[in-house]
């Protein structure tokens, strides 16, 4: 009876996971911040009028739902932010929680258009950088990041601005990362940085 248990659970499962292959999920459910959980500051996102406000000292939102066991390898993460002046965030990918600190697992995909950082949004953080920006200040746009075997490419409003591939480069200024897998995360950077996130959505590749 017990084997029948677990054999059950395993196919519903992998069903689960199965149906949730090549279709868009939305993450955020526009009312409150239930799936993620909110490292040291948690103050700094807060939940306004349908959209995540991302303002405060250093905190990161990791996802922790059911979506894909919050586990990702093959993916894509699209998301629609807005960055006031002078602000900076990011998204994290291949991550996992972190109570404190800037997280050292998985890569930081930057969203910044007029932050001091030089480093903009769309740069696959410290290991391939973009120095332009792409759209302005108070303006939403969409962010969506390809995560496929050795390969990150990182689209601003559908137009592809980098290409990392890791077999080629595995090392920036913070040290080595390798993709293996793992939760997505979007980071509350510093006080005098105001972002705004309406939707978080990821779709699971084969």
């Amino acid at each position: 009876m017990k084997k029948l248990f677990y054999l059950f659970a395993f196919v519903l499962i992998s069903s689960s996971v199965s149906a949730q292959t090549g279709e868009w999920i939305e993450l955020f459910n526009g009312n409150n911040l239930d799936g993620w959980k909110l490292s040291e500051n948690p103050d700094s996102f807060q939940v306004e009028d349908g959209v995540i406000k991302v303002a405060g000292p250093r905190a990161h939102a990791f996802y922790v739902g059911e979506v894909g066991g919050a586990d990702f390898t093959d993916f894509e993460l699209m998301v629609e932010v807005k960055t006031m002046p002078r602000a900076n965030s990011g998204l994290f990918i291949h991550t996992e929680y972190q109570e404190d600190g800037w997280p050292n697992k998985g890569y930081e995909i930057q969203v910044n258009q007029s932050h001091s950082d030089w480093r903009k949004t769309g740069s696959v953080y410290s290991f391939q950088d973009v120095r332009e920006t792409y759209v302005e200040d108070g303006e939403w746009y969409t962010e969506h990041v390809i995560v496929k075997g050795d390969e990150i490419t990182v689209k601003i409003n559908g137009q592809t601005i980098n290409e990392y591939d890791e077999s080629e480069v595995r090392s920036g200024d913070l040290g080595s990362k390798k993709l293996s897998s793992g939760t997505i995360a979007l980071q509350a950077h510093d006080p005098q940085s105001v972002i705004y996130y309406r939707s978080v959505k990821v779709k699971i590749l084969d």
